[in-house]
């Protein structure tokens, strides 16, 4: 079906994306502290609690995932924060597939849906995923399920034509996954967009800093794949330059991790690193020092004790407002 959320607007949204929801939640549970975690007290209405997924680092590509509350020091805006939770259990997962489908990537499809069908088999029993090709228009293959044969025949059916709506199809990502709201802590999942192109956007109807924004507001990591251009796709090098810096913003401001692949036949892994970082993240979280319900943004970075190790999340959080 054709999304029909295609209007420009103003977003003025809540920090109550999955993974504040997931703090609020399993915190109100008031479970007894674990081993290496800080005690969890009861959630009270009118805490902001900060809600930030970990990725932890060592070398290129070692993921990290026997760290304890206490080795990581989270800063706002330069004040360092009390951790008031923190978990390294492995969530469930929303995630939104997005793949170019212009017709620049015609010859490149095949490989590109093989890759994307090994990383629908990695999803586990409990995650959910949905299938979004983009070209002139913005088409969701396949809606939220965690049946491997649906989101494999999903991908089958994209086919290559058209320009590239890039910010719209994000655009709509992001709304789809504000959707998935959990009704108990089984339903609780991490979020993240997955999003595979070959050149920059030349047809969205929304621009790059509105999408940006609403990204940088949502609980959403983003997950960048960007297949350099090559002699006869219709691809510029100075397209893919603006692509390439497209697609490093949304990754970065958002805690995701963006990859730009010499060779088609890479692809394949590069889903396999990125399904193996989704399954190594932590949950930490505080309620802030500053008290001002003011809109602004606060930069926040992640620290950890251990020498030689290197936290991603994402650059920070708009504060809540009044009216939050």
């Amino acid at each position: 079906m054709i999304h029909p959320a295609f209007r420009r607007s103003h977003w003025r949204l809540a920090l109550v994306g999955a993974g504040f929801i997931a703090a609020t939640v399993q915190i109100g549970r008031a479970q007894p502290p674990q081993p290496g975690q800080p005690p969890q007290t009861p959630f009270r209405a009118g805490v902001d609690l900060v809600s930030l997924n970990v990725t932890v680092t060592e070398g290129v590509g070692k993921y990290v995932t026997d760290l304890a509350a206490e080795d990581f020091t989270v800063f706002e805006d330069g004040v360092k924060q009390d951790v008031t939770f923190f978990t390294r259990t492995n969530l469930p997962i929303a995630l939104a597939v997005l793949i170019d489908t212009s017709a620049s990537m015609e010859n490149k499809l095949p490989t590109a849906q093989e890759a994307a069908i090994g990383f629908a088999k990695r999803l586990r029993p409990q995650d959910l995923a949905e299938v979004v090709d983009f070209d002139s228009r913005v088409v969701v293959r396949q809606s939220f399920s965690n049946n491997v044969a649906e989101l494999e025949q999903a991908i089958r059916r994209t086919s290559a034509g058209g320009s590239t709506s890039l910010y719209n199809a994000v655009y709509i990502a992001l709304k789809d996954l504000k959707k998935v709201v959990a009704k108990s802590t089984d339903e609780i999942r991490r979020q993240a967009i997955v999003v595979l192109s070959d050149g920059e956007d030349t047809s969205s109807l929304l621009p790059f800093e509105e999408v940006l924004d609403l990204a940088k507001r949502s609980e959403t990591a983003i997950y960048s794949i960007g297949l350099r251009a090559s002699e006869g796709t219709g691809v510029s090098a100075k397209g893919f330059k603006e692509a390439e810096f497209v697609m490093r913003q949304f990754s970065q401001e958002t805690g995701g991790r963006s990859f730009f692949p010499s060779q088609l036949a890479d692809l394949a892994a590069i889903y396999g690193q990125i399904s193996d970082e989704l399954s190594s993240q932590y949950t930490v979280g505080y309620t802030s020092k500053n008290p001002k319900r003011d809109g602004s943004w606060r930069r926040v970075v992640v620290r950890i004790v251990r020498p030689n190790l290197t936290a991603r999340t994402k650059l920070g959080y708009f504060a809540p407002t009044p009216r939050s």
